[in-house]
């Protein structure tokens, strides 16, 4: 008899915390229901990247003295830095530069160590071609300006991270920004 009774209290336990696990889930569910989607509709609205986003590399022609430290700090070697050596000043005059985007890792460490300060990462993030020559960008491609998603005339911001508790987003911004795009 006193096996039965154990028996008994043992799956009236577990039923009882089965009962727990199940409405814990069904709160959760109930949660989700009222929050706002976080979709963004990606060609008719974008997210304006972070103030810290690598995206693509821009590229000064006039400040770079070529010495190559961009090559020598990049994991892969990509940048192609050509040069000549004028020997009447002893100073080397660049020819052409070259990142192919194709390979690039976007880890910033050519913008980071450049000495003078003729590299830095945009906010560019579109960089998809059905061609993978066209990601090889010289100089002249380098140094075009994109349009800065943050200069756009049709911003509007949306709450952002609303979806996450209190704890989770200590450190984040309330608000997202995204863009609508007008044809």
């Amino acid at each position: 008899m006193f096996s039965i009774v154990t028996g008994f209290q043992d799956y009236s336990q577990r039923a009882v915390q089965a009962a727990k696990y199940i409405g814990q889930g069904f709160v959760v569910t109930l949660d989700h229901l009222n929050r706002l989607p976080v979709t963004i509709q990606y060609p008719y609205e974008k997210l304006i990247p972070s103030e810290r986003f690598r995206g693509r590399i821009h590229f000064e022609f006039d400040k770079c003295i070529a010495c190559e430290v961009c090559v020598r700090v990049c994991p892969i070697n990509l940048p192609v830095v050509d040069w000549k050596l004028i020997k009447n000043i002893r100073k080397k005059q660049l020819k052409s530069y070259s990142i192919d985007f194709g390979v690039c890792i976007f880890c910033g460490n050519c913008v980071e160590y450049c000495p003078t300060n003729c590299l830095s990462m945009t906010e560019e993030y579109e960089l998809s071609t059905y061609d993978r020559h066209e990601l090889n960008y010289d100089q002249v491609a380098l140094g075009r300006l994109p349009l800065s998603v943050s200069q756009d005339s049709t911003i509007q911001t949306a709450s952002a991270l609303s979806y996450l508790s209190m704890g989770v987003t200590e450190g984040h911004f309330n608000n997202r920004t995204i863009t609508h795009d007008i044809d």
